[in-house]
């Protein structure tokens, strides 16, 4: 297992195990709360379960796709990043990001970024060549792709608890301009 420790900010990043199935789950709920909040159906929001979310995500790392990373420190687990083999169809891309979240109070301070280049990393060790993250549009986040260097390559209509979002796909072209 590969370990990144980044002693400027005290904390790690590693593959998950399925031990943090619980942890990353509470992540990904609360990232979703906060960060859509105002954006997607609130029932919607107040539809999402941590138990629900434990039991995908414990799944999820037992098949080893996506291929995921979390980012923790001395509190436990604050950040996640998963990514593979890209879903659907973008010309010339062949990996996805497919969720990158973190806790509100971890955010803008490097471990996106950190979890996003190791992830690239990891991807470009398994021979993929570029990579796309499909983001909502009204994301108020959407713009940390844009910083990181990737370009809108695609749109697309997705539902979201019965109504229609517009998400935008950020692309790598080289996954080597990232890794």
């Amino acid at each position: 297992m590969r370990l990144w420790y980044f002693a400027e900010m005290n904390f790690l990043i590693r593959r998950a195990e399925a031990a943090d199935a619980a942890s990353i789950a509470c992540v990904h709920v609360e990232s979703w709360k906060s960060t859509y909040a105002g954006i997607v159906p609130a029932d919607f929001l107040a539809s999402l379960r941590v138990e629900e979310r434990t039991e995908a995500w414990r799944e999820w790392i037992g098949h080893g796709n996506p291929f995921i990373l979390i980012a923790e420190d001395n509190s436990g687990i604050f950040g996640f990043a998963g990514g593979g083999k890209l879903r659907g169809e973008i010309a010339g891309y062949d990996a996805e990001l497919y969720a990158l979240y973190l806790l509100p109070q971890h955010q803008r301070r490097g471990a996106g970024t950190r979890l996003v280049r190791a992830l690239a990393k990891e991807l470009k060790g398994q021979n993929f060549q570029s990579l796309a993250v499909w983001v909502l549009e009204r994301n108020p986040s959407r713009e940390f792709y844009a910083r990181l260097g990737g370009i809108p390559i695609a749109r697309q209509s997705i539902d979201i608890g019965g109504e229609s979002f517009e998400e935008i796909a950020f692309g790598w072209p080289r996954l080597s301009d990232l890794a």
